[in-house]
């Protein structure tokens, strides 16, 4: 437990303007892009530069009893920057080192430095790094690896934790630990940057990264095909993934189109029910693989379907990326993140879109449709309370769908908070000790990320 630590006696240890403590200037780090309401002031937020200084800050906190809610963008949608009482905020957002190496194709890069940032930086000697969250032009390279981020390309290219070698994180007692390094093949010990990746927090804070990167990101075509069901485009989905590997695949249902045809007034098709958007890396000469996709999106119903030029692509991948902020528009959402086998789409959607009916809530619904993992937003008026109950509900169900259909209650997101309540639902009991026996390993006292994937205490 804390021993009623003083704030200004952590402003005293760490550099001037280092540490913020008025309310005004703390109010933003309260939580993520989740919005949870359940949030309380901090004690602090350490604005941290370096290494050196998240360490003083988190020995500080271990010697009081404190909590830690590391922080990056704070873009997350899972709560998992949800402050708790009595907390300190440490946030890497001022952590923007970067240094590339052309000749391995690595980069070591701090944990704040943009995803945007580093793609334009690597792509000046000739490099792409490609994973690319919705959000890349905003959200964070630690970020990202703390929930292992996906993105629109990730179905042919692979998500994160791919391309992470090697990791700096500094652990529960302060000691900053390296695992991994610029070595595209290292088995000595056991594999511990797979182990932090994704773990949100809850056992270290990762204070820099080696990535590996590939050569320049090949030309690509891209297939927009618009359909007259749900389960038609469900159907091209899982027939294009068993033949051909597209660079992106990609799902919006009529209601997210919508949104986005109202937030940027792109020309959408607002009648269609379901549109897909293709893309294939332009190393075939032929074209087989655009030709593939167009074939199977007729064959299942598509009222459309046809390459569009670079200009058009660009516009409806910028839709595709809006669709979370265009929704938004509609009210409160909340979202997630459930991933199925791709066999099973449809019967997602299926079950989704019964799951709104019953429930009488909006649920948009768009997928990076390749690797099956999907977002459905659940939409409610915040004033209307009986509405925020049904669309709670909603919520949950469509977790439990997600779960008896063999799938994730998230696929890149993280459990956070949001989704804790459905983690030992999809992992089991005993899986859920095995990581909870990690967790208390690395973070005996309990103050890294408390809430965040484990409950404070046990259930």
């Amino acid at each position: 437990m804390a021993d009623n630590p003083r704030a200004d006696d952590l402003v005293g240890l760490l550099p001037a303007g280092a540490v913020l403590t008025e309310p005004a200037a703390m109010e933003a780090y309260r939580c993520d892009r989740a919005s949870d309401t359940h949030t309380v002031m901090p004690l602090a937020v350490v604005l941290a530069e370096s290494t050196a200084d998240v360490q003083v800050a988190v020995r500080w906190a271990a010697q009081h009893g404190v909590p830690i809610v590391p922080r990056g963008a704070g873009t997350g949608l899972s709560g998992g920057a949800t402050t708790v009482a009595g907390c300190i905020v440490i946030t890497t957002e001022r952590m923007r080192a970067v240094q590339v190496d052309a000749d391995t194709r690595t980069v070591v890069v701090q944990p704040g430095l943009l995803n945007a940032e580093l793609k334009a930086e690597v792509a000046r000697h000739g490099l792409w790094y490609p994973p690319d969250p919705a959000s890349f032009q905003i959200c964070s390279i630690g970020g990202n690896v703390a929930t292992n981020a996906g993105g629109l390309c990730c179905v042919k290219y692979g998500v994160t934790a791919d391309y992470v070698l090697g990791l700096e994180v500094v652990l529960a007692d302060g000691r900053a630990v390296r695992f991994g390094g610029a070595l595209i093949k290292d088995v000595a010990g056991l594999p511990m940057v797979k182990l932090f990746v994704g773990s949100e927090g809850t056992l270290g804070i990762i204070t820099e990264i080696t990535l590996r990167l590939l050569p320049a990101q090949p030309a690509h075509r891209t297939v927009a095909a618009w359909f007259d069901s749900p389960a038609q485009a469900a159907a091209a989905v899982a027939e294009i993934a068993t033949g051909i590997r597209p660079s992106m695949l990609e799902y919006m249902d009529r209601l997210s189109v919508n949104a986005v045809e109202d937030h940027l007034g792109l020309g959408l098709d607002r009648d269609a029910a379901a549109f897909l958007l293709a893309g294939v890396d332009e190393l075939d000469p032929h074209g087989r693989d655009l030709a593939r996709i167009i074939e199977v999106c007729a064959a299942h119903g598509a009222r459309s379907a046809a390459e569009v030029e670079p200009p058009r692509a660009a516009e409806l991948e910028a839709g595709r990326r809006a669709a979370i902020p265009a929704v938004e528009e509609r009210g409160r959402v909340l979202l997630e993140d459930v991933g199925v086998p791709i066999p099973l789409l449809g019967e997602l959607i299926a079950g989704i879109e019964a799951i709104s009916r019953a429930n009488d809530v909006e649920v948009a619904f768009f997928a990076h449709a390749g690797d099956g993992n999907s977002h459905p937003l659940v939409v409610f008026d915040n004033e209307d309370r009986d509405q925020q109950t049904r669309a709670e509900r909603a919520y949950g169900e469509i977790m439990t769908l997600a779960i008896r259909l063999g799938g994730t209650i998230t696929g890149e997101h993280g459990v956070g908070r949001l989704k804790r309540p459905w983690l030992r639902s999809q992992i089991g009991d005993d899986a859920l000790e095995v990581e909870r026996r990690i967790k208390t390993a690395l973070d005996p006292a309990g103050i890294l990320n408390p809430g965040t994937i484990f409950k404070e205490t046990q259930e």
